[in-house]
């Protein structure tokens, strides 16, 4: 823990807690919201794949799962409206990470591009169990959330920005916690040679089902926010692929197996593709800017922005200090 890291996690925070009041516009909160979402939805997938190197393209599923889960504890079990859904979020998510964690044990005897493979699978089942399944999802029908008319019409987004920048700041501590613990010095070592890990004695398979319990965990917990803001979910919205795959792209955008990488991706991206949106989305040319915004931010800083600043850093300090040592010799 350093001053540095103190004053960026204060006033990240500061920053993000003043912004539903001082910009209060409904579709500025809403912008707030899928921000924190997409940020929250990175640091977790970068939680696993960013320290271990292997490759997840399964999140969505977990999204979902956690999604149709708050709508079925809404309909079976009655966990009521206004915050009270929030407060069962943590079980909600134990519940989905605790469930994938033999799905979990299979597929990582995989590596590499099989393992995306895999997990890729995994989404598309998952997508298939929730238009099948009517009797728990509804099927292509959906499946209709009561509507939270306690929070008021002109406030109605700000609870769910702010259950959502709970998410996002959770999802930090965790991946803080890990790098500065030993299970982060195990994930590290799995990601350069998972063999000479296992060698040293390294319990790698329990190192990489704790990452990603982790990860699911939170992605579960993001889902069933994300369920009870739209009040309606089907399988075509809640497993969308698109979700995870903005999620990669913003991990590897801001820097991937880096602390605040994801989230700087999801800053850039989210505003610039909502932004868009609202200006071309009649033409569909939000798409092509979009893409461009991307591309040229990774053909300038192509390690993503975090690795890339930090050594450039490096660089004009090192420049700095080669400087002063030719001045003293010359005087």
């Amino acid at each position: 823990m350093t001053r540095g890291g103190l004053i960026r996690g204060g006033a990240f925070t500061a920053a993000c807690v003043a912004f539903p009041f001082v910009f209060p516009q409904a579709w500025l909160v809403n912008i707030g919201v899928l921000t924190l979402m997409y940020a929250a939805l990175a640091v977790a997938w970068n939680l696993f794949s960013g320290f271990t190197g292997y490759i997840t393209l399964g999140q969505a599923a977990f999204f979902g799962i956690g999604a149709y889960a708050t709508g079925i504890a809404f309909e079976h079990f009655g966990i009521g409206s206004g915050y009270n859904p929030f407060y069962a979020l943590p079980i909600v998510g134990a519940c989905v990470a605790f469930a994938s964690l033999p799905i979990a044990w299979i597929a990582l005897r995989t590596r590499a591009m099989t393992f995306a493979i895999v997990t890729l699978t995994l989404l598309f089942i998952v997508q298939q169990l929730a238009f099948n399944l009517h009797s728990l999802t509804h099927g292509s029908s959906g499946l209709m959330l009561p509507t939270p008319t306690s929070f008021g019409i002109d406030a109605f987004d700000r609870p769910f920005y702010f259950a959502m920048l709970g998410l996002t700041l959770l999802a930090l501590l965790i991946c803080w916690g890990i790098l500065r613990a030993k299970l982060g010095l195990m994930l590290l070592a799995v990601r350069e040679d998972e063999e000479k890990a296992r060698g040293l004695g390294i319990r790698v398979t329990g190192a990489k089902l704790t990452a990603w319990w982790l990860h699911v965990f939170v992605t579960a917990m993001v889902g069933g926010v994300w369920a009870y803001y739209l009040t309606f979910i089907y399988p075509e919205s809640s497993v969308d692929p698109l979700v995870m795959i903005g999620a990669v792209l913003m991990t590897f955008l801001g820097g991937r197996g880096t602390l605040w990488g994801p989230v700087v991706g999801a800053l850039v991206l989210v505003p610039a593709q909502q932004t868009m949106l609202i200006h071309l989305g009649g033409s569909q040319l939000y798409l092509v800017a979009y893409s461009a915004v991307f591309a040229i931010v990774l053909l300038l800083l192509p390690r993503g922005i975090i690795p890339s600043l930090r050594d450039w850093i490096v660089r004009s300090r090192e420049r700095q200090r080669t400087r002063q040592r030719i001045e003293e010799a010359a005087a």
